[in-house]
Protein backbone atom coordinates (compact mmCIF):
# COMPACT_ATOMS: atom_id res chain seq x y z
CA UNK A 1 0.00 0.00 0.00
CA UNK A 2 2.84 2.36 0.84
CA UNK A 3 4.38 1.83 -2.61
CA UNK A 4 1.16 2.81 -4.42
CA UNK A 5 0.72 5.89 -2.22
CA UNK A 6 4.26 7.12 -2.92
CA UNK A 7 3.67 6.76 -6.68
CA UNK A 8 0.57 8.95 -6.46
CA UNK A 9 2.48 11.59 -4.50
CA UNK A 10 5.59 11.56 -6.72
CA UNK A 11 3.77 11.57 -10.09
CA UNK A 12 2.33 15.12 -9.73
CA UNK A 13 5.71 16.42 -8.55
CA UNK A 14 7.45 14.95 -11.59
CA UNK A 15 4.78 16.36 -13.93
CA UNK A 16 5.08 19.82 -12.35
CA UNK A 17 8.87 19.77 -12.78
CA UNK A 18 8.50 18.72 -16.43
CA UNK A 19 6.01 21.55 -17.05
CA UNK A 20 8.41 24.05 -15.49
CA UNK A 21 11.29 22.89 -17.69
CA UNK A 22 9.19 23.04 -20.88
CA UNK A 23 7.85 26.49 -19.99
CA UNK A 24 11.31 27.91 -19.36
CA UNK A 25 12.49 26.72 -22.79
CA UNK A 26 10.31 29.38 -24.43
CA UNK A 27 11.80 32.90 -24.51
CA UNK A 28 9.70 35.98 -25.32
CA UNK A 29 10.39 39.55 -26.47
CA UNK A 30 8.02 42.40 -27.31
CA UNK A 31 8.23 44.39 -30.56
CA UNK A 32 6.12 47.50 -31.23
CA UNK A 33 4.90 47.71 -34.82
CA UNK A 34 3.89 51.31 -35.70
CA UNK A 35 1.80 50.41 -38.78
CA UNK A 36 -0.82 47.94 -39.98
CA UNK A 37 0.66 44.92 -41.77
CA UNK A 38 -0.34 41.67 -43.40
CA UNK A 39 0.59 38.13 -42.43
CA UNK A 40 -0.54 35.78 -45.16
CA UNK A 41 -4.11 36.85 -45.93
CA UNK A 42 -4.73 38.59 -42.57
CA UNK A 43 -4.27 42.29 -41.91
CA UNK A 44 -3.07 43.05 -38.39
CA UNK A 45 -3.21 46.45 -36.69
CA UNK A 46 -0.28 48.44 -35.36
CA UNK A 47 0.56 47.60 -31.77
CA UNK A 48 2.65 45.48 -29.44
CA UNK A 49 3.48 41.95 -30.51
CA UNK A 50 5.24 39.25 -28.53
CA UNK A 51 7.78 37.12 -30.34
CA UNK A 52 8.35 33.74 -28.69
CA UNK A 53 11.00 31.20 -29.54
CA UNK A 54 10.56 27.59 -28.48
CA UNK A 55 14.16 26.40 -28.61
CA UNK A 56 13.26 22.77 -28.03
CA UNK A 57 10.99 22.57 -31.09
CA UNK A 58 12.49 25.13 -33.52
CA UNK A 59 9.39 27.30 -33.77
CA UNK A 60 8.89 31.05 -33.51
CA UNK A 61 5.48 32.49 -32.63
CA UNK A 62 4.08 35.98 -33.16
CA UNK A 63 1.27 36.95 -30.75
CA UNK A 64 -0.73 40.16 -30.73
CA UNK A 65 -0.83 41.38 -27.13
CA UNK A 66 -4.30 41.32 -25.58
CA UNK A 67 -5.82 39.09 -28.28
CA UNK A 68 -5.88 35.46 -29.35
CA UNK A 69 -4.08 36.20 -32.67
CA UNK A 70 -1.24 33.66 -32.86
CA UNK A 71 1.00 32.84 -35.84
CA UNK A 72 3.72 30.17 -35.75
CA UNK A 73 6.54 29.36 -38.19
CA UNK A 74 9.53 27.06 -38.33
CA UNK A 75 12.80 28.82 -37.56
CA UNK A 76 16.29 27.70 -38.48
CA UNK A 77 19.83 28.93 -39.01
CA UNK A 78 19.82 32.35 -40.65
CA UNK A 79 22.22 34.93 -42.03
CA UNK A 80 23.00 36.74 -38.76
CA UNK A 81 26.18 35.86 -36.88
CA UNK A 82 25.88 33.19 -34.17
CA UNK A 83 26.48 35.84 -31.49
CA UNK A 84 23.53 37.97 -32.69
CA UNK A 85 20.90 38.42 -29.96
CA UNK A 86 18.39 40.79 -31.57
CA UNK A 87 14.80 40.08 -32.49
CA UNK A 88 14.04 41.59 -35.92
CA UNK A 89 10.79 41.68 -37.89
CA UNK A 90 11.41 42.50 -41.55
CA UNK A 91 8.61 43.94 -43.66
CA UNK A 92 8.26 44.71 -47.35
CA UNK A 93 6.46 47.94 -48.17
CA UNK A 94 4.54 47.78 -51.44
CA UNK A 95 2.69 51.05 -52.00
CA UNK A 96 1.07 51.80 -48.65
CA UNK A 97 0.91 48.15 -47.53
CA UNK A 98 3.42 46.47 -45.20
CA UNK A 99 3.91 42.69 -45.44
CA UNK A 100 5.76 40.65 -42.83
CA UNK A 101 8.63 38.88 -44.59
CA UNK A 102 10.88 37.29 -41.95
CA UNK A 103 11.33 37.00 -38.22
CA UNK A 104 14.88 36.84 -36.93
CA UNK A 105 15.39 35.57 -33.39
CA UNK A 106 19.06 35.92 -32.54
CA UNK A 107 21.04 33.84 -35.01
CA UNK A 108 17.88 32.04 -36.26
CA UNK A 109 15.44 33.17 -38.93
CA UNK A 110 12.26 32.10 -40.70
CA UNK A 111 12.17 31.54 -44.42
CA UNK A 112 10.53 34.31 -46.46
CA UNK A 113 6.89 34.39 -45.29
CA UNK A 114 5.22 36.22 -48.20
CA UNK A 115 6.65 35.43 -51.60
CA UNK A 116 3.93 37.45 -53.38
CA UNK A 117 5.49 40.82 -52.54
CA UNK A 118 8.86 39.56 -53.77
CA UNK A 119 7.36 39.50 -57.26
CA UNK A 120 6.09 43.09 -56.94
CA UNK A 121 8.11 45.50 -59.08
CA UNK A 122 8.88 48.12 -56.45
CA UNK A 123 9.15 47.37 -52.79
CA UNK A 124 11.10 48.71 -49.86
CA UNK A 125 12.24 46.63 -46.85
CA UNK A 126 11.69 47.85 -43.30
CA UNK A 127 13.27 46.28 -40.21
CA UNK A 128 11.91 46.59 -36.66
CA UNK A 129 14.08 45.47 -33.79
CA UNK A 130 13.04 44.33 -30.35
CA UNK A 131 15.25 43.55 -27.43
CA UNK A 132 15.70 40.78 -24.95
Amino acid sequence: MKSVFSKFVLAPAVLAAAALVSTSAMAESVVKVPFNFTVGNKTLPAGSYAVRHDSSKHFVTLLRKGTSDIYTWIIGPGEPSPSQSKIVLTFDKVGDAHMLQTIQYGSLSTARLDKKSLRQAEHESIRLTGGR
